[in-house]
């Protein structure tokens, strides 16, 4: 994931068999039943934000979650965590350089069979029929784009964002992808920018918004 953060992100990641510990505010997040998978994923995961936040040079502290389960993270920081199989990475950076960070990690298999109707719009369906690499599983790239964007977007909108309000084209020579947010709205801009990378097993995207510059 660290090739693909622009500067002044600082990013933790582990590769393989994920592993991690919890302090006691983050082990209250978890209810009794919850089942192991969920509890290594969480775990790792903030394991990783705050290795993340060591890079940045903030303090280990519990890192609870929102509503929607979305990390909280501690004031002047902005962050983003993801996990799947075998991969968890958490991306930090401070509010005066970004506003908004989002990070996704995917396997680099196909999609279950009728999610990509369910995602994208008609120019991504074409788009994808259109690929002839093999390496790379077009459909769950776009899903993973997708969800970068929805983190991104959430922490400074607090609503939800349908996968059909987002258009993506991906541009393959430089690994980068730019979004079209087909909505209005107050703080999120209608163009995003981000970078994705094929690491054989797994599709890794990241989308950053940099924080307004501020004049005097």
């Amino acid at each position: 994931m660290g090739t693909i953060v622009p500067a002044g992100i600082y990013c933790s990641e582990q590769v393989g068999r994920l592993s991690g510990s919890l302090l006691p505010a983050e082990e209250e997040l978890l209810g009794p039943r919850t089942v192991d998978k969920r509890r290594i994923e969480f775990a790792a995961g903030r394991t990783c934000a705050r290795g993340a936040l060591r890079l940045l040079g903030r303090p280990s502290a519990p890192l609870l979650q929102g509503k929607r389960h979305e990390p909280l993270w501690p004031e002047g920081v902005v962050g983003s965590i993801t996990h799947c199989k075998n991969y968890c990475a958490a991306a930090v950076a401070g509010t005066k350089a970004y506003a908004t960070i989002g990070i996704d990690a995917e396997p680099n298999e196909p999609l279950p069979a009728g999610t990509l109707k369910l995602i994208a719009r008609p120019r991504e369906l074409a788009w994808i029929a259109s690929r002839k690499e093999q390496d790379v599983c077009w459909d769950r790239l776009l899903f993973s784009i997708k969800e970068s964007i929805y983190k991104v977007w959430y922490p400074l909108e607090k609503c939800w964002l349908e996968f059909d309000q987002v258009e993506i084209q991906v541009h393959t020579g430089t690994q980068t992808f730019q979004a079209i947010v087909l909505r209005n709205a107050p703080s999120c801009p209608s163009l995003l920018r981000g970078a994705f990378l094929n690491t054989g097993s797994h599709l890794l995207t990241c989308v950053s918004v940099r924080a307004p510059v501020c004049s005097h």
